[in-house]
């Protein structure tokens, strides 16, 4: 059941926003959370829903008409990986084929419920093709800014659904910034901004749950760069806590590529604010992100959860990737990290065999086909 009394707030100064005008910043323009939710017991599960709308219960409002092809029910999949037996979760089955699916179909069926039709939104790669897609299936108007450097096969997804694109010279941040200067005519449905896109992602934590019959795994291994997936995890775990259902977080931890990782800068310098470390280019594109937007609450994600974080080498990275395909899994190197991550971990004594570990596997390697055939050719 939804709950009345729900608003955005601004983590920062506790101020509070109705949710029914359309809004993707405070007045100061910072980005929002929604208020925390009392969460949903297995009862409240719709079984007869083949998607993440089977948790429909666990969202801030009702919502009538939801924009939806499937997504969620990802397949959850055990191979072994040293002396670890990991559990993969293979967000790539998602329809556009990565985990934004699920922030997309939430936030977007929102916006139209509130009664947005057009929307703008900045993205490297899967945010636009997700937000194109869901747009072009929720007859929204959508346009898309991307880097100049984006992926070519993830720019053609985002035109094949009908969205206008600019692609944006200059580094990834600039397309945020011109997206932010183009929200006065068109509404900013950024994932990176908009709080429903967590109230989608948070699924991933709801179905991991029903997963592994009704509890929560010892740990989850996600790559990170803006952190949607992770405080999607945050958020979720934290209302079956709520409800009663379990007792204790999974230990979270993210995995960037050392080449660009401001969050295990921070996390190891035992701080929530930025800390200056050299960034280069790196092959895990999607999850380089200078300056993540809630750095404040990804930190305080990984604190809570007894978590942590790790940062790879572009090396690691790509051996994780051949060994991800050697076993049947045709990953993007994005989410290689994640993999790589595991290795590291349990030789510090963090994870162990004996534990239930999950790492997200969050992107096809389709959308990266020729860069992963120089890789691991």
């Amino acid at each position: 059941m939804s709950t009345p009394a729900a608003s955005y707030v601004d983590p920062v100064t506790g101020a509070l926003y109705p949710l029914d005008a359309p809004r993707w910043c405070s007045d100061e323009r910072r980005p929002l959370l929604i208020t925390p939710q009392r969460g949903v017991t297995r009862q409240d599960v719709d079984v007869g829903a083949r998607s993440l709308w089977r948790y429909r219960a666990a969202l801030p409002v009702d919502i009538a008409d939801p924009i939806s092809m499937g997504e969620g029910c990802t397949p959850l999949v055990e191979k072994p990986w040293g002396d670890l037996r990991p559990l993969f979760k293979l967000e790539w089955f998602n329809p556009t084929g990565s985990f934004k699916d699920r922030g997309s179909s939430v936030m977007l069926s929102f916006l139209r419920q509130i009664g947005v039709e057009a929307v703008l939104e900045d993205s490297s790669g899967n945010g636009g093709s997700s937000v194109a897609g869901y747009g072009a299936a929720g007859g929204m108007r959508v346009k898309i800014l991307a880097p100049s450097y984006t992926s070519p096969a993830k720019i053609a997804q985002v035109r094949a659904y009908g969205a206008e694109v600019q692609l944006v010279e200059g580094p990834r941040e600039e397309s945020e910034a011109e997206a932010i200067r183009q929200s006065d005519e068109t509404f900013y449905a950024s994932h990176n901004w908009q709080p429903f896109f967590l109230e989608g992602t948070k699924s991933l934590a709801y179905e991991l749950w029903e997963d592994l019959g009704f509890r929560a795994p010892d740990n989850i291994v996600i790559p990170v760069g803006a952190g949607s997936n992770l405080l999607g995890c945050w958020i979720g775990f934290r209302e079956l806590m709520a409800a009663g259902e379990i007792a204790r977080l999974p230990r979270l931890f993210a995995a960037q590529p050392l080449n660009c990782s401001p969050i295990d800068a921070s996390f190891t310098a035992g701080v929530d604010t930025a800390v200056e470390r050299e960034t280069r280019p790196t092959i895990a594109e999607g999850t380089a992100i200078k300056r993540p937007l809630r750095l404040r609450e990804i930190i305080a994600a990984l604190r809570e959860s007894g978590g942590g974080t790790v940062a790879l080498t572009e090396e690691e990275i790509v051996a994780a990737l051949r060994r991800l395909a050697r076993n049947g899994l045709f990953a993007e190197p994005t989410c290689a990290s994640a993999a790589a991550a595991l290795d590291k971990l349990a030789a510090g004594g963090a994870i162990a065999a004996r534990e239930t570990t999950v790492v997200i596997v969050t992107g096809t390697g389709l959308k990266a086909a020729s860069t992963v055939a120089d890789l691991v050719g």
